[in-house]
């Protein structure tokens, strides 16, 4: 199982490449909102991060409205966040 990052692991982790990222629920999930000029391009970002997800085995909380898509990251089996949401934010913002 993996290990549960704390609070302050979670921000020296994303600060360098993705501060927008902001810690919710008592510090057990992860939550971003990104915005796109149309609905077709927040799909294909979707679809980008479905494949890497699948291929990893560690699947995104989201929901998509028109242009927008709200991404909350928590590692279920473990109870927190954990390197494979890390790692997704990785991908994510590339």
């Amino acid at each position: 199982m993996a290990k549960v990052l704390s609070s302050k692991e979670v921000t020296e982790l994303i600060n360098p490449i993705a501060a927008e990222w902001h810690v919710i629920d008592d510090g057990t999930k992860i939550k971003k909102t990104f915005k796109f000029k149309s609905f077709i391009e927040a799909f294909s970002f979707m679809s980008k991060i479905a494949i890497y997800a699948e291929k990893k085995d560690h699947h995104p909380e989201w929901c998509n409205v028109y242009n927008k898509v709200e991404i909350t990251l928590t590692t279920h089996d473990a109870g927190g966040i954990t390197d494979k949401d890390i790692d997704l934010i990785n991908f994510i913002e590339k």
